[in-house]
């Protein structure tokens, strides 16, 4: 049998090909880059790398209400949909590694890990990040999950030989091995039950595909809650966000979580709406248990990485909502999209202040050290507690915003009872968001401010002015996530 080659249109993957092939780039012209030009090289790698971001940004951008599908095999369906579901999420992906690369510069300079590697495997599991949303075929799912991964196992165990950023690499290895291995079981049984691996096949034969349709879908399940840190699933993540270096944990708690809710918004509203009945209920449930447990485990950490790292572990129920909503109301995946949106700056501007008040790698991250930052640096602080009242949803903030869209969604979808789960546990998380306020402003402490004006403060700033813009105009950019969601999932799951 002769090979046949699969169509290919690179004007549709343009954005994913100019992020790794910058990252490629980058990588030949260190091979010949001498010892003596080391120095002048990792001045110039971060912004190498953020015009590449950028030029793959403005391909994205210009790409918006583009509908296609590429790397199409004889016969079948495309391996890779463009439209503006995956358009939207490449934007939030690709201003995801542009502010890593802001709060990076500088502290990883600081703490003696600066190495230009660092800005490569950014750029790759970016591409990774880009290709989980554009997905159209469960294989390339699978393949965009350890592109998007392996860089960040890296990344994690950067600060070696630290003990804990061994570890914290070690864990997220062992772990994330361990969930990839439910997700092909799921793949596996998937293609049992329908006789593919492309999505829209899947679709027409899911419903008749009984037990093990249902199994299949089981496994997915799993194998995307250890990817978005969902309980049961979330093991790895406190210690993996605690040891790592902090503007890792960073880049990794937004990508990588927005990643991964873009694969199951891909495949579960696409691929399996007709098992919703199902599904909805397990992740309803999930939802449930991770906002349950994220929340009230949160309130005795004191460590701002572990604290953050449970709030993380809360947000992803919150999105849950949503993606439990999408299959009864149109705007369920609308709400997921803006809550990632409003997510994604809320939290990067978070945890610049922590790499701000970071002395070292690790030593200055407890509560402790947040005692009087009020009086050390007013604007730090100010912008550090206008992140913690957007994570708990008091407006006006984008996470009240984000809040407020999820929670309709629930309502919608006459899922109130996890509405109420919702609005409850936000109320608990004002205890431990606050507690860094008061800590701030009504305590007494010591310590310096490490990079509270430079590239990580630009990227502060950033982050403030896009929480408060999506807290006092929400409605303009629902407009705008509602096209994306409307254009994208729902349109090919027929919706």
């Amino acid at each position: 049998m002769a090979f046949q080659v699969p169509s290919l249109n690179i004007l549709l993957i343009a954005p994913v090909v100019i992020v790794a092939g910058w990252g490629m780039l980058l990588m030949l012209i260190e091979m010949f880059i001498s010892d003596e030009q080391q120095k002048q090289w990792l001045d110039w790698a971060p912004w190498l790398t953020l015009v590449g971001l950028a030029v793959a940004l403005v391909q994205t951008l210009g790409m918006w209400d583009l509908n296609g599908g590429t790397f199409m095999p004889v016969g079948g369906e495309p391996m890779i949909v463009v439209d503006n579901f995956a358009t939207f999420l490449n934007v939030i992906f690709i201003l995801t590694g542009m502010m890593t690369v802001l709060v990076s510069v500088n502290y990883m300079r600081r703490t003696g890990l600066e190495r230009a590697e660092f800005y490569m495997l950014v750029l790759f599991s970016t591409s990774g990040m880009m290709l989980m949303g554009m997905a159209n075929d469960l294989i390339l799912v699978f393949l965009a999950l350890e592109l998007l991964s392996i860089p960040l196992y890296i990344m994690s165990g950067l600060a070696w030989p630290r003990t804990d950023s061994e570890e914290s690499a070690m864990k997220y290895f062992l772990l994330g091995a361990f969930s990839s291995g439910f997700l092909v079981f799921g793949i596996a049984l998937t293609y049992g039950a329908t006789g593919s691996t492309q999505l829209p096949v899947v679709l027409a034969g899911i419903a008749s595909g009984g037990s093990l349709a249902l199994a299949g879908a089981a496994f997915l399940l799993v194998g995307f809650a250890f990817k978005v840190a969902a309980v049961p699933f979330h093991m790895w993540t406190p210690d993996v966000y605690q040891g790592a270096p902090t503007s890792v944990t960073a880049f990794m708690s937004v990508g990588a979580k927005v990643g991964g809710f873009a694969a199951m918004l891909r495949v579960f509203v696409t691929a399996l709406p007709q098992i919703g009945d199902t599904w909805v209920t397990a992740v309803a449930a999930l939802s449930a248990l991770t906002l349950i447990v994220g929340n009230f485990v949160a309130l005795a950490q004191p460590n701002i990485k572990r604290m953050l790292a449970y709030s993380s572990i809360a947000h992803a129920g919150y999105i849950m909502i949503a993606v439990a909503s999408s299959t009864a109301t149109p705007d369920g995946v609308s709400s997921a999209l803006f809550y990632m949106f409003a997510y994604l700056f809320t939290t990067m501007g978070a945890f610049a202040v922590v790499i701000a008040v970071e002395r070292k790698t690790n030593e200055g991250v407890t509560l402790d050290d947040y005692k009087g930052l009020a009086k050390r640096s007013p604007l730090l602080a100010l912008a550090m507690a206008y992140f913690m009242l957007s994570l708990t949803g008091v407006p006006p903030t984008g996470g009240f915003s984000g809040k407020f869209f999820v929670f309709r969604a629930a309502i919608e979808a006459n899922l109130v009872w996890l509405a109420i789960i919702g609005v409850i546990t936000s109320v608990v998380s004002g205890y431990y968001y606050l507690r860094v306020v008061y800590m701030m402003y009504m305590m007494d402490g010591e310590g310096e401010v490490q990079d509270g004006w430079g590239l990580n403060g630009t990227a502060v700033a950033i982050a403030v002015l896009a929480t408060l813009i999506l807290g006092f105009l929400p409605g303009t950019w629902f407009d705008i996530v509602r096209q994306a969601a409307l254009h994208g999932v729902q349109v090919l799951a027929g919706g």
